[in-house]
């Protein structure tokens, strides 16, 4: 029988800052960049700053629904064939997915992420 994917203690000192950072990068985009008013009005009047235009790439991210569908595209394929490549991408976009309003797809998302810890690992064989 082959062993559960499971990252080892080294692999998740690499997974957790990185799923602290993007996490904390959401946070900070959703309440203090994107639902600022005095931020979103300085945007819309045409301040042309790095500030605004990440609102704007985050906006219209969201509304494409772009992070919930990579985290369940990533989720799913690492269900398939567990890997920690797809598991970071996966958890990335599903914490950016959750917090930037895209909760529907990136909270499905963290469920098959949940469910890869009960399939095989690959084999480098």
């Amino acid at each position: 029988m082959r062993p559960l994917f499971l990252p080892s203690a080294r692999q998740l000192n690499v997974l957790i800052p990185i799923g602290m950072a993007a996490l904390g990068y959401a946070l900070y985009m959703r309440y203090l960049v994107i639902q600022q008013t005095n931020v979103g009005l300085a945007c819309d009047a045409g301040l042309a700053t790095w500030l605004c235009a990440t609102r704007r790439l985050v906006i219209g991210l969201h509304q494409h629904s772009v992070f919930g569908w990579l985290a369940l595209g990533a989720a799913a394929l690492n269900v398939l064939r567990p890997s920690l490549l797809l598991f970071a991408i996966a958890m990335v976009a599903a914490a950016l997915g959750i917090v930037l309003y895209n909760v529907g797809l990136a909270g499905l998302a963290a469920a098959l992420l949940i469910l890869s810890f009960a399939r095989p690992a690959t084999g480098t064989a």
